[in-house]
Order: C-alpha cells, then sequence, then structure tokens
C-alpha cells in the first residue's frame, strides 16, 4: 500500500484553469480534455497535455529517474504529477481522470500486487489437503493418546489433540507468496518496473535470451548532431551557425537535428538566402553574403574540393553507422557532419549487467543492417538481425527460441507490438507507444533498459523470498505438527503445551511476513 500511496500524493490536488476568459483554480478530477491550464513556476501539473505557448524546465524524475529538468517549450509533452521549475507556461489537457500516465502507473501497480503467481496455484492444492490432513491428524491423536497413552488419558488426549490443531499453520503457507508478491511488486515500482500481469513477476527469473529493438530502445530514437569536426582555419560555432541557416530552409529530419544542435548552444541563426536542392548531392545557399555548400562526399567534389583531410574522421563516422556529410564555406572544405540516433546513456552498462547475470542479449530491428552491427558493436551485442518488418521480428523471435530458451522482447513502437506478444514475456519502454504498453507483461517507465535490469533483479529477489518462505513455511509444520503430536513422548517424555504452540505458531507467520519485507531494500543486482 505505501507504494501506491506514494504514487497517490504525486496528483496535483487543483488545477488552474482558462474558462470564459477568467482563470480558475479547479479539483483536478473536474478537469476535462481540451481544457487550457496554466502552470506557473514551482506548482505540480496536474494532467498530460501539450504545451501551447511559455517555456519552462520540468521534473519529470518520477517517470524518467533522470535527475536534470527536461526543458518544455510550445509542443512538448507534459506529464501529470511532474513538478514545473523555472517558467511558466500554457498547455492542453490531453489525457485526464484514469487516462493519465500516473493513474495507469498506480492501475498496474494495483493489479501487480493482486495478482496470483502461478506457484500460487500450487500453494492453494497443497493448503487444500493440508487442513482436512491436519484434523484428520489431530483425530488420530487423540484416539492414540485416549486408549495408549498414560492417565489421565482423556487430559492427555484433548491437550495433544489441541496442540496439533493449535501449532499447524496453513496460514504462513497462505502467507508466503502473496505478501512476497505485494512487497516485490511495490518495491520494483520503486525501481520504476510495472508488473501489468502477474505471471511475468514469476517466470522473467528464468529468461536466457533477451532480444532488444534497436530504435527508442536501445538508441534514443531520434536524430541528433553527433560530430561536427572542423578544418584547420575555421571555428565550431560559426560553422554550425552558417549551416544551420542553410539547412533550416530543408524539411528533412537530418536537417532539424542540426539547426536544433544550433539553438541548443544559443546560438543565433541568421535567414539563408538563395536556397538551392542540388538533387543527388545536397543543398547549397547563401547566409550574410557567404556561399555555404552542404551534402555528400561526392557534392564536394563537384564543387573541386577534396575530402581526404577527414579522412580518418569520415573512416571512424563510417564504423560507428554513421554517414558523413561535408560543409563548404566560400568553396573551402570547412567540417564534416554526422547526424544520428545516439545511444541512449544507460544502454551500454545496462547489457553489460544483463550479460553479467547470464543473460544473453541479441538485437533484431528494421533499421539497415551497417548502422545495425554499429549500434550492436557499441552495446556489445553479437547477435543482430536487421532490416526486417514486424512480422520478420515474430520470426527471428521463434528461430531464436530453440532448446526451450526463455525470452523476453524489450521495444517500444506500434512495430513492436507483434513480438512483444509473442515473446514468453514482453517488456515494453514506457515512452513508447500505448500499443506496444498494451501488448506488453512489463512496463519500464523509465523509459532505458536498465530497467530491463531491475525487472529481472526483482523477480529473481521476489522468487528467491517466496521459496525462503515456503520452505520456512513447510518444513515448521513438517517438524512441529509431529512434536505436538507426541512423538517425542515415547522416548523423552516431552510433550507441546498448546500454550508454546501457539505462540510457535505466531511466530511462523511472523517470519514469514518479516522475510517478505526484506524485499523493500533490495538494490538493483542483489538477488536476496
Amino acid at each position: 500500500g505505501e507504494a501506491i500511496e506514494k504514487l497517490s500524493r504525486l496528483q496535483a490536488k487543483t488545477a488552474r484553469v482558462e474558462r470564459d476568459g477568467k482563470l480558475l483554480d479547479i479539483p483536478t478530477e473536474q478537469v476535462v480534455a481540451g481544457d487550457v491550464l496554466v502552470i506557473r513556476p514551482g506548482e505540480r501539473i496536474p494532467v498530460d497535455g501539450t504545451v501551447i505557448d511559455g517555456s519552462s524546465n520540468v521534473d519529470e524524475s518520477m517517470i524518467s529517474g533522470e535527475p536534470l529538468p527536461v526543458a518544455k517549450a510550445a509542443g512538448a509533452i507534459v506529464v501529470g504529477g511532474t513538478i514545473n521549475k523555472t517558467g511558466a507556461f500554457r498547455f492542453r489537457a490531453d489525457k485526464v481522470g484514469r487516462d493519465t500516465m500516473l493513474a495507469q502507473i498506480i492501475r498496474m501497480v494495483e493489479q501487480a500486487q493482486g495478482s496470483k503467481l502461478p506457484i500460487q496455484t500450487l500453494v492453494d492444492r497443497v493448503t487444500a489437503w493440508f487442513v482436512p490432513a491436519v484434523i484428520a491428524l489431530a483425530v488420530i491423536t487423540f484416539l492414540v493418546w485416549f486408549f495408549v497413552g498414560p492417565e489421565p488419558a482423556l487430559t492427555h488426549a484433548l491437550v495433544n489433540a489441541v496442540a496439533v490443531l493449535i501449532i499447524a499453520c496453513p496460514c504462513a503457507m497462505g502467507l508466503a507468496v502473496p505478501t512476497s508478491i505485494v512487497v516485490g511488486g511495490g518495491r520494483a515500482a520503486e525501481l520504476g518496473v510495472l508488473f501489468r500481469k502477474g505471471e511475468a513477476l514469476q517466470e522473467l527469473r528464468n529468461v536466457q535470451l533477451v532480444v532488444v529493438d534497436k530504435t527508442g530502445t536501445v538508441t534514443k530514437g531520434r536524430p541528433e548532431l553527433t560530430d561536427l569536426v572542423t578544418a584547420q582555419g575555421f571555428v565550431e560555432d560559426d560553422v554550425l551557425t552558417l549551416v544551420a541557416s542553410v539547412e533550416a530552409q530543408s524539411e528533412h529530419p537530418i536537417a532539424e537535428a542540426i539547426v536544433k544542435a544550433a539553438e541548443a548552444k544559443g546560438l543565433a541563426v541568421p535567414k539563408a538566402q538563395k536556397f538551392a536542392s542540388v538533387t543527388g548531392y545536397g543543398i547549397e545557399a547563401e547566409v550574410d553574403g557567404r556561399k555555404i555548400s552542404v551534402g555528400a562526399d561526392r557534392f564536394m567534389e563537384k564543387l573541386g574540393l577534396s575530402v581526404e583531410v577527414f579522412a580518418e574522421a569520415a573512416a571512424r563516422l563510417g564504423d560507428e553507422g554513421k554517414t558523413p556529410l561535408y560543409a563548404a564555406v566560400d568553396g573551402k572544405l570547412a567540417a564534416v557532419i554526422a547526424v544520428a540516433d545516439p545511444l541512449k546513456p544507460s544502454s551500454r552498462d545496462a547489457i553489460s549487467a544483463l550479460q553479467a547475470m547470464g543473460v544473453e542479449v541479441a538485437m533484431v530491428t528494421g533499421d539497415n543492417r551497417r548502422t545495425a552491427e554499429a549500434i550492436a558493436r557499441q552495446v556489445g551485442i553479437d547477435k543482430v538481425v536487421a532490416e526486417v518488418l514486424p512480422e520478420g521480428k515474430v520470426k527471428a523471435i521463434h528461430e531464436m527460441r530453440v532448446d526451450g530458451k526463455k525470452l523476453a522482447f524489450v521495444g517500444d513502437g506500434i512495430n513492436d507490438a507483434p513480438a512483444l506478444a509473442e515473446a514468453d514475456i514482453g517488456i515494453a519502454i514506457g515512452t513508447g507507444t500505448d500499443v506496444a504498453i498494451e501488448s506488453a507483461d512489463v512496463v519500464l517507465v523509465g523509459g532505458d533498459l536498465s530497467g530491463a535490469v531491475s525487472a529481472i533483479a526483482m523477480s529473481r529477489a521476489t522468487m528467491t523470498n517466496i521459496k525462503q518462505n515456503l520452505f520456512w513455511a513447510f518444513g515448521y509444520n513438517v517438524a512441529l505438527v509431529p512434536v505436538a503430536a507426541g512423538v517425542l513422548y515415547p522416548a523423552f517424555g516431552w510433550l507441546l503445551s498448546p500454550m508454546i504452540a501457539a505462540g510457535a505458531m505466531a511466530l511462523s507467520s511472523v517470519f514469514v511476513l518479516g522475510n517478505a519485507l526484506r524485499l523493500k531494500t533490495v538494490k538493483v543486482g542483489e538477488t536476496k
């Protein structure tokens, strides 16, 4: 309950809404989709929506786990429960009430904590036999002591039969699994792992192979300027300003990435003149009276410029799966540029951690083979299946699932939904599409692969904890029920008082609960 309570406290109680030209403070539950809300510095964002105007930095650590605030401007998505830091802005409510991300997270935690694992079914069957067996043993104990035992026979028979009934503890067996699920599920939620289906909490511990999608899972899923190497006599910021001015006239995603890189550095991007696209080669324009040309190496050759000076840099970019672009200023080669979908900062460490846990990692992607293999090399993945359609990902999973290997798939996009459903356990990146999340068994709220490490670690820790609880509960009953029945009396003259039996019975349940609560302190990488 503590995990859910913490999440519930993240919900804003009131919202400032524009209605009929007035600003009204209303309870958050009265906000409807389409309302325009005003957020001031320091306020908690009430619902999910899209920024209309204004700008700020928002603390999204509850969703992403990242401590640094995220810049928000017009068009950016904001999530209910996150905290506005510095600026003010207006946004349109898109998801309210039960549809917000925070409400969905709370719902998933509740479902996971209330779910029944396959191992619980076995325990239920054993317990169903255990109770009548104990009653039968109590009756046998009474009859043996009454007819064979010493005087006073009736007193001995009653005391020992009652001791058997009291010391037998089906409650410890019944508590062994659900208490671990509740505590383990809550701890997993704190680590950013939501188990949509209870079976995944049990089955993840046996995963031998994790198959990951590339775009949006291992990489950020959006192109960024990753490299800009200038020729002698040119300054990086000056070249970036000129190139961004030309690229601002283009609608290509690469152009957008270059412009965003310039804006992120606070560079003023002047308007380019005489823009022209040279089909198959690149683009050119004039900026502040200077002629700028940007394109592939063949464009530079067409302009009579040799790119040999950047041969080493171009070779390195090629090894990293990036395609180099070149920029010329006033007929002189100025820089080599690369725009690519960069790795998420945590991907390399997460994959290393999975491999250290004895889990094999493979990549399946629709991207071209050269880029996929370059990314795989950077993160330490040996097996790569590239250039496949969504149905190709399903086929790849079938082919990898050899010798009964338990397989998990991690993805984020609509095209990953079939593979998420096909895998033994589907793990969706929480920042991905709703379709992917609905197809998955586990959701990683933080949006990166380190959540998969936490998920497997929590599955192993929870199942270890359950086994400890069951061993104690069953071992306690097997050892002490015969003692209560009086098996030690002939040899040692020992009998068990019903009062001591009652204390021992209570202790067994307390022990199981106490052991389950140890899961609250589990750190990622630990399994006990």
